[in-house]
């Protein structure tokens, strides 16, 4: 089964914290290219994360994103470090008896002091693990999607697949009568030139003429390269590098094809094959 490269997905989901939403995009890249955003609160999952997308994936530039809406909290205790307001307050009595004008500072102002109220780290345990859990489940939307896409791929590969095996088969079909007319043509001007082949010569330079305009060996090649395409097709593994790589050796055959051409109908299955040939490799530029 082959997958497509592009593709989307959104999971939410929610925890006595907050609300989760896991968003994934993918599009065509050569390899695997992974951007991870996460909230600063549970950044240290981000190795966990990408060795599942890694797990899962294999090309594709991907956009991973956590987005984290957190629930209101009950009221919470504040915490004082009781030494250091102490501190402080014992800092602000000595400036007021070496200053006549020096203003003691409100409860805002001791509050906000730095080191005056302890905040408390949060347990980020039971999110973190409900997030990576979460991130399997938008994973699983997102292959699924890469997988439809990529059935769609397949088919239109077949179809073109089955049309260059319509046009190898009608060139192979004209290869006797090209090859008579080369013959034709060749006793033709010989008449016009008055004179009397040396009958041996005349085989070597048919012979000759024959191997230089043969095009069987390029239409085996590209029925082989049908067959193979046929086969990659069906490997449950990411085979977009190895299609894209046919498709040159499809291009390839194509051009000296249309070049060897001896008649009009060979080269018009040339160019037919070159059309065929480059629709199937736009759909492979977005095969994983």
């Amino acid at each position: 089964m082959i997958r497509s490269m592009t593709a989307f997905a959104r999971v939410d989901g929610r925890t006595d914290d907050a609300e989760l939403t896991w968003e994934l995009r993918s599009v065509n890249h050569r390899y695997l290219e992974s951007f991870v955003r996460l909230p600063d609160e549970i950044r240290s999952i981000e190795p966990q994360v990408r060795e599942k997308l890694g797990a899962r994936l294999g090309r594709g530039k991907l956009e991973c994103t956590l987005r984290c809406r957190w629930a209101p909290q009950q009221a919470a205790a504040v915490q004082l470090d009781e030494d250091r307001l102490t501190a402080l307050l014992s800092a602000c009595r000595e400036v007021e008896t070496r200053s006549s004008e020096a203003t003691a500072p409100g409860v805002m102002d001791l509050l906000r002091w730095p080191g005056v109220v302890r905040e408390s780290e949060p347990d980020t345990g039971p999110l973190q693990e409900q997030a990576l859990a979460l991130l399997d489940q938008a994973l699983n939307e997102l292959v699924a999607t890469r997988e439809r896409e990529g059935e769609q791929i397949r088919r239109l590969l077949l179809a073109r697949l089955d049309g260059i095996e319509q046009q190898v088969s009608v060139a192979r079909g004209r290869l006797p009568e090209v090859q008579a007319g080369i013959r034709q043509k060749l006793e033709t001007r010989l008449a016009e030139l008055m004179a009397r082949p040396d009958q041996d010569r005349l085989e070597q330079e048919l012979v000759y003429l024959a191997q230089k305009m043969d095009v069987a060996e390029e239409l085996d090649r590209l029925q082989g390269h049908v067959q193979e395409v046929r086969r990659v097709l069906e490997r449950d593994e990411p085979v977009g590098r190895r299609l894209d790589f046919l498709m040159q050796e499809f291009n390839r055959e194509a051009n000296t094809l249309g070049s060897k051409s001896a008649d009009g109908e060979t080269t018009a299955v040339a160019v037919e094959l070159k059309v065929l040939i480059e629709q199937m490799r736009e759909q492979v530029q977005n095969v994983e």
